[in-house]
C-alpha cells in the first residue's frame, strides 16, 4: 500500500506541475461581447503559429473585463468603451497601471427587421426612439406599428457607448436588455417591429435584418457602417474604436500577442471577422501608449 501511495503522490505531483506550467503559459482575456468572436479568432491563429502558447478568451461585458484586470484576474481586458476615471483610480489603488490599445474599428450598427420599410434615420431620431419619445414607426416614415427596442445590459460597453453617444439620456424602461450582440440580431430578425444596435461584425452576413444608414442631422448626409471609408473617416457618426487594456508593467507574452493583433496578419483577421483595421491615427496612439 505504501508503494502505491508513493506512486499516486508522484503522479499527483507531476499533474500539479504540468497544470502549473500550463497556467503560466496561458493568457486570460475577458470582457466585451462585441470583441469576443474577433479575439477568439485572433487567439486561435496566434496559438497555431506559436505551439505551447495558450490563450483563453471569455466574455461577460466590458465592465467584467475591466474589473478582472483591476483585480488581477486576467491579463487583457477587452473593452468596447473607454475606462472611466473612477475605474482607472481603482486600478491604480490596486497596483495596476491600465494602458489602452486600439485593435480594431467598429461601425456600431442600428438594425431593423428586414420587412421594415425604414432604411435610414438621423441621430436625433434614433435617440428619441431609444429614449421612448418616438414609439411608432409611422413617426419616422414607416408603417403604423409600435416600436420594440432591443439593447444590451448595463455591464456592456456597447450599452454605455450607445447611451452616451446617441441616446444622451436613460434608455426607455421598455427596452429589452439582451445578453449579447447575437441575441439582439435574433430578436430583431424575429420581430417585424424591432430595432437594436450591434457591432458591425455581427451584421455583415446576417439575414432578415436591415442595417440602417445614419446621418448626424436630419439634413445631413447618410452614411453606412458597412462602408469602411465612412467608418474610418468618421463620416459614419456611430464609429468607435475597439480597445484592449493591459497592466502597463507587463511584458513578454502579453505584448507578443498584442503585436500579432496589430500586425498586417492580425488586421487582415479583423477585416475577415467583419470589423475594420485601425487608421494611422490609432497606430500612432498605440505606439505612444504601449510602444507597439
Amino acid at each position: 500500500m505504501k508503494k502505491y501511495f508513493i506512486l499516486f503522490m508522484a503522479i499527483f505531483s507531476l499533474s500539479l506541475t504540468a497544470n502549473s506550467v500550463f497556467a503560466q503559459n496561458m493568457l486570460q482575456i475577458k470582457g466585451s461581447d462585441t470583441l469576443i468572436n474577433l479575439v477568439q479568432k485572433l487567439a486561435e491563429e496566434y496559438m497555431e503559429k506559436n505551439p505551447g502558447k495558450y490563450i483563453a478568451v471569455t466574455g461577460g461585458g466590458s465592465g467584467t473585463g475591466i474589473a478582472a484586470l483591476t483585480n488581477k484576474k486576467c491579463d487583457i481586458a477587452n473593452a468596447s468603451r473607454l475606462m472611466k476615471s473612477k475605474e482607472i483610480d481603482m486600478a491604480n489603488q490596486r497596483g495596476v497601471n491600465p494602458k489602452r490599445v486600439v485593435i480594431a474599428m467598429d461601425g456600431l450598427s442600428v438594425i431593423v427587421n428586414g420587412r421594415n420599410s425604414v432604411d435610414k434615420l438621423s441621430m436625433d431620431q434614433i435617440g428619441k426612439i431609444f429614449r421612448g419619445e418616438i414609439t411608432n414607426w409611422q413617426d419616422v416614415g414607416g408603417k403604423n406599428s409600435p416600436i420594440t427596442l432591443y439593447g444590451r445590459q448595463s455591464n456592456s460597453g456597447t450599452f454605455v457607448f450607445f447611451r452616451d453617444a446617441v441616446v444622451k439620456a436613460d434608455y426607455s424602461a421598455k427596452m429589452n436588455r439582451m445578453n449579447g450582440n447575437a441575441q439582439i440580431v435574433e430578436g430583431v430578425r424575429s420581430d417585424s417591429s424591432g430595432i437594436g444596435y450591434v457591432g458591425v461584425g455581427y451584421v455583415k452576413e446576417a439575414r432578415g435584418i436591415t442595417v440602417l444608414k445614419v446621418a448626424r442631422s436630419a439634413k445631413g448626409d447618410y452614411a453606412s457602417p458597412l462602408n469602411a471609408d465612412d467608418v474610418k473617416s468618421g463620416e459614419y457618426p456611430i464609429a468607435r474604436p475597439l480597445n484592449q487594456y493591459i497592466d502597463g508593467s507587463t511584458k513578454g507574452a502579453i505584448e507578443d500577442f498584442i503585436a500579432f493583433e496589430l500586425s498586417q496578419e492580425g488586421q487582415r483577421i479583423v477585416e475577415q471577422e467583419g470589423f475594420f483595421p485601425i487608421p494611422v491615427d490609432y497606430e500612432d496612439f498605440n505606439e505612444k501608449s504601449v510602444g507597439l
